[in-house]
């Protein structure tokens, strides 16, 4: 039996349909409302509102579970690699294993990009913000490849701006650090996995060709997995809503990089370093910052614990700690911003304050270990987020023009000025 709702509304009645997804979440179908009833629904940066039915991701996050297309999170990132998530969620089946070899070969082939790119890279100054120029470059892409503005084009051509978007961006990602650290940039390197690829162009010199490491590869491969995707969050729904008007797959997700860049979205990791570096510059005193923490007339917070989905833990978390563990102990780092988050971290996983209210390290906790530990700048956190996120910006965009969603437009309720005449200049 079809599930519906009542709206009781100056003295009418107005049914509301129920939509139950698969996972028995339940959602008004307010589609109509405004037709039937004049109303429509205000609810500030749609924390109550489904924008879509989506069958990519799942997440709950009282129950903190995470899972793309259905399989785990913490299977994936045990058993899986980067490029076989990265097709789950793109084309909602895992890959075969001859699926997946034609798959990495044609990504191989295509991590080149244009010379033409190096000019543009020259413009920017060294001080310019790599999110900026990751942004600007991806949404160049156009540029290189007009045919892919056009609304109407086959699979076929639309599948081939998949792959070389997925084997262009960490190169311009590499290229934007290089650029940042004013070093010359390194050449895509077929033969490689897609991260020790990444590796080989962020820190290696064209004069070198040092082997990557493989504990540092391993521990990054998972790290992109756990950002593959996160259901409808700011980033992702700004690629959904700017596809929705057709724009090219190179322009929506230039839109999500811009919008990952805001610090509330993907500077996460970012604030956890240097909440760090500022408890270090104060003498590294951590329990003096655990008590203003615990001080609810401090304004000072602790950053990368907790989070505002998962109510009891991340599930990623546990996964990744693991990651940086073994990063930190591979590579011998000696660095006492590193050591006061082991010290954090100590005491929010055994202080009764922090459990009892689900301050739990996060995923940015551990994630901007491991980039510190890495010797990436903070500023280039981001852009490993948005390398990591990209399949699940692609997925989202093609569900959505798969799906032929109509094209986003918001309501809003209007708190301005009512009808007024104009005055004219001299009497105001």
């Amino acid at each position: 039996m079809e599930k519906k709702a009542e709206l009781h509304y100056e003295g009418k009645v107005f049914e509301i349909p129920v939509v139950t997804g698969t996972e028995q979440e339940n959602a008004l179908d307010i589609s109509k409302l405004r037709e039937q009833s004049g109303l429509i629904t205000l609810d500030r940066g749609f924390k109550n509102t489904g924008s879509c039915k989506s069958a990519i991701t799942f997440l709950n996050g009282e129950e903190g579970i995470l899972r793309y297309r259905g399989y785990s999170i913490e299977e994936l990132a045990e058993k899986s690699s980067f490029l076989e998530v990265s097709f789950l969620l793109i084309y909602g089946e895992l890959p075969t294993q001859e699926e997946l070899a034609k798959y990495t070969n044609d990504i191989d082939i295509h991590t080149l990009v244009h010379e033409d790119v190096k000019s543009i890279l020259d413009g920017y100054p060294s001080k310019a913000h790599p999110m900026g120029v990751l942004s600007s470059l991806v949404s160049a892409l156009t540029a290189f490849y007009p045919k892919s503005i056009d609304p109407n084009r086959s699979q076929e051509q639309i599948n081939g701006t998949i792959i070389r978007f997925l084997a262009k961006l960490p190169t311009l990602a590499a290229w934007s650090f290089k650029n940042r650290v004013r070093q010359p940039i390194v050449y895509p390197q077929n033969g490689l996995s897609y991260t020790e690829n990444f590796l080989h162009m962020m820190f290696s010199l064209p004069t070198n060709n040092d082997k990557v490491n493989p504990v540092v590869s391993n521990a990054l491969d998972k790290l992109l997995i756990l950002h593959a995707d996160h259901e409808q969050n700011c980033s992702a729904s700004t690629v959904r809503i700017v596809g929705s008007s057709h724009a090219s797959l190179y322009a929506s997700v230039s839109a999500g990089i811009a919008a990952l860049w805001g610090p509330l979205h993907g500077g996460a990791n970012q604030a956890v370093i240097e909440m760090l570096e500022e408890i270090k510059a104060d003498g590294g005193d951590v329990s003096k910052y655990i008590a203003k923490a615990k001080d609810k007339s401090d304004s000072f917070r602790l950053m990368g614990f907790g989070h505002r989905v998962y109510k009891n833990f991340d599930p990623r978390a546990t996964i990744i700690k693991k990651a940086a563990d073994d990063v930190l102990k591979e590579l011998g780092v000696s660095d006492p911003v590193l050591d006061i988050a082991m010290e954090l971290e100590k005491v929010a996983l055994n202080d009764e304050y922090f459990k009892t209210r689900g301050l739990y390290p996060n995923v940015d906790f551990y994630s901007g270990i491991i980039y510190r530990a890495l010797g990436i700048p903070t500023d280039m956190f981001t852009v490993m987020f948005a390398i990591g996120r990209l399949p699940g910006w692609i997925a989202q965009w093609k569900e959505m023009r798969e799906s032929g969603e109509p094209i986003g437009r918001p309501r809003q309720v209007y708190t301005g000025a009512t009808e007024r005449a104009y005055i004219n200049m001299e009497n105001r």
